[in-house]
Formats: C-alpha cells, structure tokens, sequence
C-alpha cells in the first residue's frame, strides 16, 4: 500500500517545478507592474505626514499664539505714555450749583457766571503728555510673565506629542498597508493554486477518472478564493484610504518597503523614562500651567505702587480779564484760540489696592486649584495606561519572536504537505477534500509567515509609543 502511495520521483518533481513556474510567471508579473510605481520609504513617509497634517500645522500656529503672548506679557511691564492734542470751539457759561452726570458725557466749560445766557463763543485748545509706570507690582507682572510661559510651554509640549502620536499613527498605517497588499499576493497565490487545481479535476472527470463532482468542488474553490481576493482588496483600498488621510494626500500609490518581510528588529530595550514621553510631558505642562495661572490669580489682590507725571499746556480765545462787564475781551481767530498760553505739569508717586480684590479672587484662586487637581488626575491615568502597555508590548515582542521561529516551520511542512497531496490526486491515490485541506493549510501557513515579521515591528511600535521613544523604532526600521 505504501509502494502503490508513492508517486515516482521524476514526476513529483515535475509537478513541483510546474508549480514554481507558474508562480515565477505571476510573481516577474506583478514586479514588472510595479516598476511603473514611485517608492515610498517609512522615513518618507514620516516626513510629508508631519510636513502636511493640517493638526500639526494648527499646534504650530497655538505655539506661536503663546509666544506672541508671552511678549505682551513681558510688554506690559512698560510705563504708558499718552500724548493729546485737543482744539475746540464752543461757549463757556458758567453757574453755580451740584452737577452729577452718570454714564453720559459731560462738558467742562469754565468761564465767568452771566446773569443771563451767553453765546460768546472762541477756540480753545489742549496739549497733554501723561505717563505712569507701575513700578512694583508685587509680583503681579511677574506672575503674567510665567503663566504665558507656561501657557508656551504647554503649547510645545502638546505639538511634540501631536508630532510623536502622528509618527506613531504613520507607522502603524505603513505596516497595516504591507500586511494588506502581502495578503493580496498570498490570496492571488492561493487563487493561482486553485485554478491549477480546478483544470486538473475538469481534465480528469472529462476523462471520467474522477467524478463531475470534484468538478463542481474545484469550481467552488475557485469561487471562494476569487471572493476572498476582492474582500482584501476591500481591505487594503480602506487601509491605503486611511494612509493617505495621515499624509493629508488624497491617494498613495507608491510601493512601500517590503525589506520588513525579510528582517526583524534587534534592539528592544530603550533608556527613556516614562517621564520623557511625550504624552505624559503634555500633562505636566498642563499641571504646571494650572499651577501658574493659580499662583497669578493670588497675586492680583496684592496693591501697585505707580509713579505718574502730566504736563499740560491750554490755550483759549478769551482774554484772562474776560468778564460779564468787559464781554467782548475775546477773539474768534482760530490763531489766537489755539496758541497756548498756560502750562501746569505734576508728578508723584500712588499706592493703591483695591481692599475687595480678596474676595473677588478667592473663588476663582479655587477653581483653578480644582483644575490643577484635575490634570493631576488625568497625568497618573495616562502614566498607568502607558505602564500597562509597555508591559504588554513585551509580552508582544515575546510572542513574536517565538512566531518568527516556528513560522518557516509551519510554511515547509504546508508547502511539502500540498505537493505530496497535489501528486497524489493527480495520480488518484487521494480525493479532492484532501487536496484541498492542503491549500488550506500551506495558504494559512503563507498568511503567517507574511505577518510574522510585521508582527515583530508591530510590537515593537507600540512599545515605542508606550515608552515615548520613537528612535527605538525609527531607528531600526530605516536601517537597511
């Protein structure tokens, strides 16, 4: 029974050498087809993602909202110097009596009091420069300056974890799309194997060795891998959609690097601590911010101490002995109304404080105490999450090398499995199911093989998220 199982050693050869025909035909095939298509290396990759997300771009212009502020805040420490001109023309009744005009302008006419109204009208004017400098602040001014560096601070810690999540996104998209499109070719390969299979067993039951229903099973098998091929170029068309929205490009046609296929990361351990992660340094900027912006809202209830100066010049159409017996010592020139004739100036020191500003204050120095508890919250969930998958990006790593081990394994028995079973058929020593178990098997076993190394990369990614250190992985994964 033995002797009668085993094919002759020329003709399994043969079959074996028809196979890799074939599939050297439909490999140099594809090759050639996609010479025609530019490469896109990760590291590309990784540069026009970060050049073009329009995210990015939006942290960039906070950023530098938060500098231009932290200028103005520093501004603000200037004296303010107010320069007028003023020239008028109107009447200058006066009368006695209580004047409280609240919320409305009023007019500061001054002149002699008439007993009856008078519309003697001439130009005036006014000159004033005025300037006040709050010297010291007690910590007011100082107080602004670092909450705007805290607010920069912030702002450059969260487009450094935009930048790092992105690149982490990127390459995840990049290593998603070549499991895609690996798939693609075992699933064609698979196709390619069934349709070997399905002109034999037509061949053969035309023949009548083999009955017409082998035929109808080898048209099924067909069938299936043809459904199975369209549904991963479903797959991959989404995930190719998905790389090309983190590249804000509209379509990617290049052909990425398959080196991943046939080489695996050596380094698996990193010297960043979880500190440096970008992620977690985003809260603490947070933290610190909140912080900062408390101890400014304490410092605003402290007083001012300003020194202050006014010099003033006027000039008036009416004479100095303008009065209700001598009513026309007064010109209408515009010349003589503007020419100014008076000068006064001041200068002195102010301390003020607003007595109520402690109870104005306290609730909201306790809401941002509540905020900055708040971020306290949310850094020791984000550092508990990433110490959980760092831990499990280990155990991945792990897992993945023992596969990258047994999956050759698992390929070569799969392989031999299909031939033996392929030569039995051919000469009727088995049926159709067997052979078909055997497709099934050595297509798995090319599945795993394809995702094998991926999953190498893949576990090393997400350690190099968890951990903050994306050189651990880029580092690796552009060496060639």
């Amino acid at each position: 029974m033995q002797a009668a199982m085993a094919a002759p050693p020329t003709f399994r050869t043969f079959c074996r050498s028809t196979w890799i025909f074939i599939l050297t035909c439909f490999l140099l095939t594809d090759i050639r087809a996609q010479e025609t298509r530019p490469s896109l290396s990760l590291d590309e990759a990784l540069q026009i993602g970060v050049k073009n997300f329009q995210r990015i771009q939006a942290k960039q212009n906070y950023l530098q909202s938060s500098e231009a502020l932290t200028r103005n805040a520093r501004n603000e420490y200037l004296p303010n110097v107010i320069a007028a001109v003023q020239q008028n023309y109107g009447t200058i009744n006066g009368q006695f009596g209580p004047l409280g005009a609240v919320g409305v302008l009023g007019v500061a006419s001054a002149g002699p009091v008439y007993e009856k109204e008078s519309w003697n009208a001439a130009f005036g004017a006014l000159y004033i420069v005025s300037t006040n400098w709050e010297v010291f602040t007690f910590g007011r001014v100082r107080s602004r300056i670092d909450a705007a560096k805290a607010q920069v601070s912030r702002d450059s810690a969260d487009l450094a974890q935009e930048e790092f999540i992105h690149r982490i996104k990127i390459s995840g998209a990049y290593l998603n799309l070549l499991v895609a499109q690996q798939l693609i070719r075992t699933a064609q390969s698979n196709l390619t194997r069934a349709e070997i299979v399905q002109r034999t067993v037509r061949a053969r039951a035309l023949s009548g060795l083999n009955p017409g229903v082998d035929s109808a099973l080898a048209n099924a098998e067909v069938s299936r891998a043809k459904l199975s091929l369209i549904d991963l170029r479903n797959n991959e068309q989404q995930v190719r959609s998905q790389f090309a929205q983190l590249l804000a490009m509209n379509q990617v046609e290049s052909i990425l690097d398959t080196t991943f296929f046939t080489r695996t990361p050596t380094i698996f351990t990193t010297d960043v601590t979880m500190a440096q992660n970008p992620q977690v340094k985003f809260y603490q900027a947070r933290i610190n911010q909140a912080e900062k912006n408390t101890r400014l809202v304490k410092r605003s209830i402290m007083p001012g101490l300003t020194l202050f100066g006014v010099y003033q010049a006027r000039a008036s159409g009416f004479d100095y002995n303008y009065t209700p017996e001598f009513p026309d010592r007064f010109s209408k020139s515009y010349s003589d109304g503007i020419n100014p004739s008076r000068y006064n100036y001041v200068a002195g020191v102010s301390l003020s404080w607003n007595l109520v500003s402690p109870l104005k204050v306290r609730q909201q120095a306790r809401s941002q105490q509540f905020i900055s508890e708040a971020y306290r919250n949310e850094y020791d969930q984000v550092s508990v999450q990433l110490q959980s998958e760092l831990i499990l990006a280990d155990q991945r790593i792990e897992n993945s090398l023992l596969s990258i081990r047994e999956v050759p394994l698992q390929y070569q028995a799969a392989s031999d499995a299909y031939i033996q079973k392929s030569v039995l058929y051919k000469n009727g020593l088995t049926t159709l199911v067997d052979l078909q178990q055997a497709i099934y098997a050595l297509n798995r076993a090319e599945i795993d093989r394809s995702v094998a190394f991926l999953n190498v990369w893949q576990a090393l990614l997400l350690k190099a998220a968890a951990s903050g250190d994306f050189n651990l992985f880029s580092n690796q994964a552009q060496a060639q």
